[in-house]
């Protein structure tokens, strides 16, 4: 039981963001290079935030439960802060590095576009947000013991597991409309994201009163991937003619001879 659990929570959590870095980035070295790069400033952030957080609660009052779950918000509110300010610098970064990639190819065209850039760099955030997030609850889930047996929610790892997903998905929407915003110095847009960022942050405090924290995330994700999909170009006409097979640059440019 332990190890369906395992594999069921680790597949929810991770399986469609490693469908979409399958099918969209791991045939393109470049790609997966901007991904890998995006997943270390996600870790330098983290890093930072969590010496902050570790001094502060070396010179707070250990004694205070009121002190000590200030210090949790503090230090939620800071790591969400420090995630979108390593976001910004990555996108100054990215551009620099566009730009000196467009200088030594022989192409008149970049050979990734910014909204390329921003969906692996967003995927990348999300796949180191997602193990740090989930991995030791994974770990815990291969047993021994038995979750909910003194009257706690069973419903634990299948929670963490869809929360980790939502949130992984969310930094590729965040990554997506932030650096179009960026692009076009829509700077209430910026904003936007790290307000959102912060309301699913803090909603993991609802927990474990799992559906007031859930749906709310999900409604949120759903909000962020609309406008992510607008942010990248797309329309209900582009989405029709996807679906219906009927986009004809997209068959040409997806075809392969045999």
């Amino acid at each position: 039981m332990t190890a369906a659990v395992f594999f069921g929570c680790t597949f929810i959590a991770f399986g469609p963001a490693i469908a979409l870095f399958l099918l969209t980035i791991a045939r393109e070295p470049l790609r997966v290079i901007f991904l890998i790069a995006g997943a270390f400033f996600w870790l330098v952030s983290l890093l930072l935030a969590s010496l902050v957080w570790f001094i502060s609660v070396q010179i707070s009052n250990k004694e205070s439960a009121a002190q000590q779950k200030g210090l949790l918000v503090f230090g939620v509110v800071l790591s969400v802060l420090l995630q979108e300010t390593f976001r910004f610098a990555y996108y100054k970064l990215l551009k620099k590095a566009n730009e000196g990639l467009l200088t030594l190819s022989q192409e008149e065209t970049m050979p990734i576009s910014i909204r390329q850039l921003a969906y692996v760099s967003g995927l990348g955030f999300g796949f180191m947000s997602g193990a740090f997030s989930v991995v030791n609850i994974l770990a815990d889930s291969v047993g021994p013991g038995t979750v909910g047996i003194h009257g706690d929610s069973q419903h634990y790892f299948l929670s963490s597991a869809f929360m980790t997903m939502a949130i992984i998905l969310l930094h590729m929407f965040w990554g997506v409309v932030f650096f179009d915003a960026c692009e076009k110095q829509r700077w209430w847009a910026v904003a936007a994201v790290v307000v959102s960022h912060l309301t699913v942050s803090c909603l993991t405090f609802q927990n474990p009163e799992y559906v007031a924290s859930l749906v709310p995330t999900y409604v949120i994700l759903l909000l962020m991937g609309v406008w992510a999909f607008y942010s990248a170009g797309g329309s209900l006409r582009n989405l029709k003619l996807c679906l219906t097979c009927k986009d004809k640059d997209f068959l040409l440019a997806n075809h392969r001879p045999r």
